[in-house]
């Protein structure tokens, strides 16, 4: 038996199965809103800010409670009706019901929240969101999840906040050579050999490249699979575009979504992508941005700010994206990443476009302290950092600092940590002169933020 409360009041027992009407003021980045309940925070996955909703507690925790909406009393101007058919159920996206106008908005306030309330920085100007004109069939990378559970087997993308598998038959997020693919991989997936192979398969990982209109996949399994051997001359016959198939394997954790080892099972590992006349060649494994259309708007904004030839040091650089960028403008360039394999991709791409740059395998942490990279620190003249979500440690800002470097362009996924570091960096001695957020994943909670600090 459930309770309606239109009004809830302080105190009110809120319990699995109580209905309500309640008020939502905000929006979470992972697509809830947040409404109040009985003086406690109710968290619901489908109303926006302003609007008003029906909704019934699903859960109840001491602190909040998480409600599943029932219907939108009064909608917001802002909403917008979802595109896809599996949007609210598969966790990749958490915002189509937000007009894009509204997304761009909303992220740039989410960049500028955090600054203010983690950073202290409450007088720094952020920019408006620079979006895409088309903010769909963007993604070059998917990595789908095939569930054993079903007859047949089932391929799609993780459930919100679960490990249930949503399936899915298109999506209308990744690229159409990729949305191509997987349409015709759940065609054929009851044939065999490709059902077999779906069998011993984890996950389906597949990356495409707009400059060629290929892509490569590979097919992630516990260990190497002889019906992932089977399957591969099928699938590049039968998928237009195709140039490669492999096989990952050999996982170090039950949630990886490729192993360790990878043993190519017909045709080539790499296809070339060309972002503003730069070729690299990339892999499904490949350290590479999701959205090429928007590397090539961060490039454009870049550009003005490389004037002369000067010395960088780009830490976290992945398969050197921006080094070469840098060094096609003739900037010295010394890049640090850990994962081997995508150092070996810088090296292989900077000789593809007949540029210099050095590059060194280690994690950053690890080495900021020693020679070399402490002494490429003290001759640099800009930093540029692109570290992963979780942002960069105290320690390395600290040598930063500590060498005197007098700019660092920080280009960060995550509004929180780049806060955070920002807050670090002005207490030594670094200004923020600009705050640029860029939609890198459209229709999504995340953002991507280019900074520029100084040395005051």
């Amino acid at each position: 038996m459930t309770t309606s409360d239109t009004a809830p009041k302080a105190g009110t027992a809120l319990r699995p199965g109580t209905e309500l009407e309640l008020a939502f003021t905000d929006l979470l980045a992972n697509g809830q809103a947040v409404g109040r309940a009985g003086g406690m925070v109710v968290f619901c996955f489908g109303p926006l800010p302003a609007e008003r909703a029906r909704v019934r507690i699903a859960q109840r925790k001491q602190r909040y409670a998480v409600a599943d909406l029932l219907e939108v009393l009064d909608p917001s101007p802002d909403r917008s009706q979802p595109f896809c058919s599996v949007f609210g159920s598969c966790g990749g996206c958490q915002l189509q019901h937000l007009n894009y106008s509204a997304q761009l908005a909303w992220k740039r306030d989410l960049v500028r929240e955090a600054l203010q309330r983690i950073g202290g920085l409450t007088s720094i100007a952020v920019e408006e969101t620079i979006g895409m004109a088309q903010p769909r069939a963007y993604r070059n990378k998917m990595s789908l999840v095939v569930d054993h559970s079903r007859t047949p087997f089932a391929i799609g993308f993780y459930r919100q906040r679960s490990h249930e598998v949503v399936s899915i038959e298109g999506c209308p997020i990744v690229t159409p050579k990729l949305d191509a693919d997987l349409k015709g991989i759940v065609q054929s997936s009851e044939a065999e050999p490709v059902r077999a192979m779906l069998g011993d398969a984890r996950h389906l990982v597949a990356r495409s490249a707009a400059a060629t209109d290929q892509s490569v996949l590979t097919i992630t399994t516990e260990r190497r699979s002889e019906n992932a051997r089977r399957a591969a001359p099928v699938l590049l016959a039968t998928l237009p575009g195709l140039a490669g198939v492999s096989n990952s394997f050999d996982l170090n954790s039950a949630n990886a979504i490729v192993g360790r080892n990878h043993s190519l099972l017909g045709g080539r590992p790499e296809i070339e992508e060309t972002i503003d006349g730069l070729r690299y060649r990339i892999s499904t494994a490949s350290f590479f941005q999701v959205n090429a259309e928007m590397l090539a708007k961060i490039f454009a904004y870049l550009e003005p700010w490389l004037g002369g030839s000067r010395s960088i040091v780009d830490l976290y650089c992945g398969a050197g994206t921006f080094s070469l960028f840098f060094a096609r403008h003739g900037w010295k360039v010394y890049g640090v990443e850990e994962n081997a394999q995508a150092i070996a991709e810088a090296e292989a791409n900077a000789s593809r476009n007949d540029l210099e740059a050095c590059f060194k395998t280690g994690r950053v942490e690890e080495l900021v302290g020693a020679a070399p990279l402490r002494d490429a620190l003290q001759t640099a003249d800009v930093v540029f950092l692109d570290p992963p979500r979780k942002g960069c440690d105290e320690l390395t800002l600290g040598a930063i600092a500590a060498a005197g470097v007098s700019e660092l362009w920080y280009l960060s996924c995550d509004p929180a940590t780049l806060a955070r570091d920002s807050k670090f960096l002005a207490a030594k001695g670094y200004r923020l002169r600009s705050v640029q957020p860029f939609d890198m994943f459209p229709q999504t909670g995340h953002v991507e933020t280019l900074v520029r600090l100084e040395l005051a």
